[in-house]
């Protein structure tokens, strides 16, 4: 099957695993951006075919994860109102608020429903005048294309009672972020591939030549992964440092140009909390001006809502790389995917996730 079998064959992956112990003389830390890569990491055991001195260290790019506890609080509250119906994707339907989560809200009589598209939420508020329909919008760049199109197909039909509850985030400043910590220990980064098809590669040139840190977009399977590290190592070991594109197949330098329009149409950069990791400058997307009236947050007054975090949950240390999900006392004891007190250990791309279903029993992998 084309771009499936051979970016999973065994032995070209044992080749590159092979060709990086050979260029490893030395330590080196690199930080996967996605959680899908770090599941593929833990899927596959990329981690345990490479030398000692390399460690990948689980970065910050589950959308999921670093969705604000209190932006869960406000979609709680909207999904309670009786006259709202709250679209999500189903992954954030069992990710926890302060003191609940919105299948439990669902469960108590709230109109929560699972789309597969923010369209699908647009179709509902034409089918249902007489109700709010919300549609939750988080993520990373690519998804905000297809939120932005929701919002553009609503002002054309000219839906009243359609809005958007927004927390989109943006990767670019996170790694800014990361870099910017006196407690950072990455050395490289191995960027997301989706991303990238977006947004391109020139954020992440600017990036690698502030820093002095390679930045390589790769795609999501062990050969695209392996590929990557390669790549950083290589750089690191040379010192030549840059942003490089591994994902050929899906990246251009220049991204996806329509869908960077429809976000430009819709909405505005702003400043952003992450969930574990506090405000982030210029890190999210907000509506602009034209939008503000599809603003959920506004529309139901929820916007002053705030909310803080399980004392027992380390996801804060563990999306920025300072710890690993079995560091952590809560790990498969208090926090499981049953009850999770974060939402690395409930998002299918979180990082305890991946550690709980592939390395539960080995704690000091």
């Amino acid at each position: 099957m084309k771009y499936l079998d051979e970016y999973r064959d065994a032995e070209t992956a044992r080749r590159l695993a092979a060709e990086i112990k050979r260029s490893v003389t030395r330590p080196w830390q690199i930080m996967e951006i996605c959680g899908g890569q770090t599941h593929s990491i833990m899927r596959f055991g990329l981690d345990q075919l490479l030398p000692e001195s390399l460690t990948l260290i689980h970065g910050p790019g589950c959308p999921v994860c670093v969705t604000p506890i209190e932006i869960l609080d406000k979609a709680m509250a909207i999904a309670a109102r009786p006259e709202a119906i709250l679209c999500s994707f189903g992954d954030m339907l069992r990710v926890p608020g302060s003191k609940s989560d919105l299948l439990s809200v669902k469960a108590a009589g709230g109109d929560v429903r699972i789309v597969y598209s923010p369209l699908d939420a647009v179709r509902l508020a034409r089918e249902h005048p007489e109700r709010e329909v919300v549609f939750f919008a988080v993520g990373f760049e690519t998804t905000a294309p297809a939120n932005a199109m929701a919002a553009l197909q609503a002002e054309r039909e000219k839906l009243q009672n359609f809005s958007l509850l927004v927390s989109h985030v943006l990767v670019p400043p996170a790694i800014s972020a990361l870099l910017s910590s006196p407690d950072c220990r990455v050395q490289g980064f191995l960027a997301a591939g989706h991303v990238c098809a977006i947004m391109g590669m020139r954020e992440y040139e600017e990036l690698a030549s502030k820093f002095q840190v390679p930045i390589v977009a790769t795609g999501f399977e062990p050969v695209d992964i392996l590929r990557g590290v390669l790549d950083c190592v290589r750089q690191l070991e040379a010192g030549q440092i840059r942003a490089t594109n591994q994902y050929s197949r899906c990246v251009r330098a220049d991204g996806n140009a329509p869908a960077r329009r429809a976000m430009e149409d819709v909405f505005e950069v702003c400043d952003r909390t992450w969930r574990g990791l506090g405000e982030i400058p210029s890190s999210g997307l907000k509506l602009n001006a034209r939008f503000a009236g599809m603003d959920a947050e506004k529309r139901f007054a929820v916007d002053h809502l705030k909310a803080s975090e399980s004392e027992l949950c380390i996801s804060g240390e563990i999306l920025m790389g300072l710890r690993k999900p079995h560091e952590c006392p809560a790990f498969g004891v208090e926090c499981t995917p049953d009850k999770p007190l974060g939402a690395p250990m409930v998002s299918t791309e979180g990082a305890c996730a991946a550690y709980f279903r592939y390395r539960r029993n080995k704690r000091s992998a």
